[in-house]
């Protein structure tokens, strides 16, 4: 832990070195927060620099008090929802009878890899990709997610059920489609 505290003070010197060993350890996990939120890959990257360039800009304010990881999650994320916010991409989907409920068992999820998922995931409608993510992998309550995109707690609800929805839908037509190709019964 003393190494990690002196890697901070370091990085809140100025030293490159410190910065260059804060940002390998850090990376990896954080490009996953940020692609979460990112329509592709590039973008995921752009944010997850921009993340870092506010990690070591604010490193001083970090007071020690909960997670450093945590922390700089929590800056990933919202410079992710910042360039969302940025491009007007939080508008309510105008027709969402396209997303009509189908109903399928959530076990359904469980039969699909977690890369898959992810691509899935990511190929939901900006808004409701938003609120899946703060709620089911971030953990953020309704009222947390309706403060941070200012919405009502309600379109949150609404937006994480047609997400589940729309996944569910895409899981089973995915899954589906492998079955049959590889003539597989369950």
């Amino acid at each position: 832990m003393e190494d990690f505290e002196q890697i901070i003070s370091d990085c809140n010197a100025g030293s490159r070195k410190a910065q260059a060993k804060l940002y390998q350890q850090f990376a990896p996990k954080m490009f996953g927060v940020c692609l979460r939120y990112a329509k592709d890959a590039t973008e995921a990257e752009d944010n997850l620099q921009e993340g870092f360039i506010k990690v070591f800009t604010n490193l001083k304010s970090f007071r020690n008090e909960g997670s450093f990881e945590g922390w700089i999650r929590r800056i990933m994320i919202n410079v992710s929802l910042e360039k969302i916010r940025k491009q007007h991409l939080l508008y309510p989907v105008e027709d969402v009878s396209i997303y009509d409920s189908v109903n399928f068992s959530d076990d359904v999820i469980a039969k699909i890899a977690a890369d898959d998922l992810m691509k899935l995931i990511q190929e939901l409608p900006p808004r409701y990709r938003l609120v899946f993510n703060l709620y089911v992998i971030e953990g953020m309550s309704h009222q947390e997610i309706a403060q941070e995109m200012s919405i009502t707690q309600g379109t949150s609800k609404s937006n994480l059920a047609r997400a589940r929805d729309i996944l569910k839908k895409k899981v089973h037509e995915t899954f589906g489609e492998w079955n049959a190709k590889n003539n597989y019964t369950a």
